[in-house]
């Protein structure tokens, strides 16, 4: 391989004894049927209602069915745009079964994103929940549904048209699903996830059985997976992390499937954990961060949990710490990836030292190949120099939905998925992401990852979270400004005092110029914080100053 300077090349492949599956992911899920058929596959906390694994199968062949009665086929697109719920879990295997492609839609999203979804996907029915929280679901269907003539069919969940698509599969033909199974390919595109830009509208990462189905699998193995194991899984569902690691992490090794509550909330989460007996809670860092806050955190039996998985954006050391000694999550893992790699890519391991645990995103997932590259030539630079993080392997898209120049913007010729994140490798081929090209700050000529200077603040006894941007300076062309939450109780800082915390261990350059004290952090919903939205908020700032 050619390096940019000498000395060992930052790639790395992961070997593995167990070999990629070969299923699709209803045909695996019906080895898992057969195998775990009496044991718990899903539990939904606010319905008050669980479903073994032959109650769910049935579940799942009803809705199958029932898609193939409406004329649903192999190739269309199918959306839902719901919470975390039961009905969401059986639609994602009903869908997979037929080959319906599943798209999912944001939560978050009103009308105009809504339309641009259906529009671009080419939608023929969407299943949604009527309302939720400040979101009318039905009343935006109604609004754009002029506007998508391909849309035929609204399934509104606990409406008649949901209850008689349900009848209709229960009496259909099994053969009939049988047969629709018997056509798919594990390389089949069966689901499609909006990657959310900074600019313009989002894109469709297009992924198949092939992909997310060994992802889920690979992301189980290391967690030590099996039908003993029950999964609380308050993120997301319509992303990767709940789809994906949560769900078919879980359906491949018979585990069980808790939802704590529709969206996250710390207490349902805890609640779940202690009822259930989960082994394994998820989470990004802002939700392990509320959980561990809860003020009668200490009255919760979490003894129950072995691991978990810390993802979606980078994990605070301190946190992990906590997460390991207070939750009792000692073989938690943190994993790292992207939409478009369905989505991890690096994982931590149960026996890594805290370090390896805290301080990395872990090694290069089974089966996989991770590089790190000088963004400017495209050449591997050598083991502890940064660059931007390259994946190739089964878990890379097979491009984005009728966006073939997009797609040719993120893979390259040679297959490789360019991340846009800044990381090095070490000797022993562990991965730390210091930021995104995008977040690098340039000041006076330095270059800054915020994602240092943000762990430091960390370690400020008064500080609960921390995140640093860059903002527009006349005389360097950047200067760093501080967005902080104060623990309970704590007097808030202001410039000078963060400053003083900073001066002799931060070089002058990365320390802050600019603090904003704030109770929460403009997030997505999936939990990330969303910088760009703090970027032009700090620039209001600095300008009423």
């Amino acid at each position: 391989m050619t390096t940019a300077k000498s000395g060992p090349p930052a790639y790395a492949s992961g070997a593995w004894p167990t070999p990629l599956l070969g299923d699709t992911i209803g045909d695996n899920f019906d080895r898992a049927v057969g195998s775990f058929g009496d044991r718990d596959a899903l539990v939904d906390m606010a319905a008050g209602k669980r479903w073994t694994y032959q109650e769910l199968a049935a579940e799942v062949d009803a809705a199958a069915l029932g898609m193939l009665d409406l004329g649903l086929r192999k190739g269309d697109r199918v959306g839902i745009w719901a919470p975390n719920c039961a009905e969401w879990v059986i639609v994602q295997y009903a869908t997979a079964k037929i080959g319906v492609i599943l798209v999912n839609i944001n939560p978050a999203y009103r009308s105009h994103e809504l339309q641009y979804v259906l529009q671009q996907a080419g939608i023929r029915a969407i299943v949604a929940a009527p309302r939720f929280k400040t979101s009318d679901y039905a009343a935006m269907i109604a609004e754009v549904r002029g506007s998508c003539p391909q849309l035929e069919h609204v399934l509104l969940l606990g409406s008649p048209e949901w209850s008689a698509l349900l009848e209709t599969g229960r009496a259909g033909e099994p053969e009939v699903l049988s047969a629709a199974q018997r056509e798919l390919s594990t390389d089949d595109p069966i689901n499609i996830q909006y990657t959310s830009g900074t600019t313009g509208f989002p894109k469709g990462a297009t992924l198949s059985h092939h992909n997310i189905l060994n992802n889920g699998y690979f992301v189980g193995e290391i967690c030590g997976y099996t039908e003993q194991d029950r999964v609380c899984i308050p993120v997301p569902f319509y992303h990767c992390f709940g789809m994906v690691m949560g769900n078919l992490a879980c359906t491949s090794h018979g585990a069980a499937m808790v939802i704590p509550a529709p969206s996250f909330e710390p207490k349902a989460t805890l609640t779940a954990v202690q009822a259930e007996r989960c082994t394994s809670l998820y989470g990004v860092p802002t939700m392990f961060i509320a959980e561990l806050a809860e003020p009668d955190f200490e009255s919760y039996d979490l003894s129950s949990l072995r691991t978990g998985i810390m993802a979606g954006s980078p994990c605070p050391v301190e946190v992990m710490k906590q997460v390991i000694e207070r939750m009792g999550m000692s073989e938690v893992t943190i994993c790292y990836g992207m939409t478009e790699t369905s989505p991890v890519s690096t994982q931590t391991r149960a026996d890594d030292t805290i370090d390896q645990r805290t301080a990395t995103v872990g090694r290069v997932g089974p089966h996989l190949e991770i590089k790190i590259v000088d963004p400017a030539t495209g050449l591997t630079v050598p083991r502890g120099e940064p660059g931007e993080v390259c994946t190739r392997g089964y878990s890379v898209m097979l491009g984005y939905w009728e966006q073939p120049e997009k797609t040719a913007e993120a893979i390259d010729k040679a297959r490789w998925m360019h991340t846009g994140d800044i990381g090095t490798m070490d000797d022993d081929g562990y991965i730390a992401i210091t930021g995104r090209i995008k977040d690098m700050v340039i000041r006076g000529g330095e270059n800054i990852y915020p994602r240092e200077i943000e762990e430091f603040l960390y370690t400020h006894p008064d500080i609960l979270d921390a995140q640093v941007i860059g903002v527009p300076d006349a005389k360097y062309g950047e200067e760093l400004m501080a967005w902080i939450r104060m623990r309970e109780g704590a007097t808030p800082l202001d410039t000078a005092a963060v400053r003083e915390f900073c001066a002799g261990k931060l070089a002058h350059f990365k320390i802050p110029r600019y603090v904003h004290v704030v109770e929460e952090f403009p997030m997505t919903v999936t939990g990330k914080v969303r910088k760009v939205e703090m970027r032009e908020r700090s620039i209001e700032l600095i300008q009423q100053d």
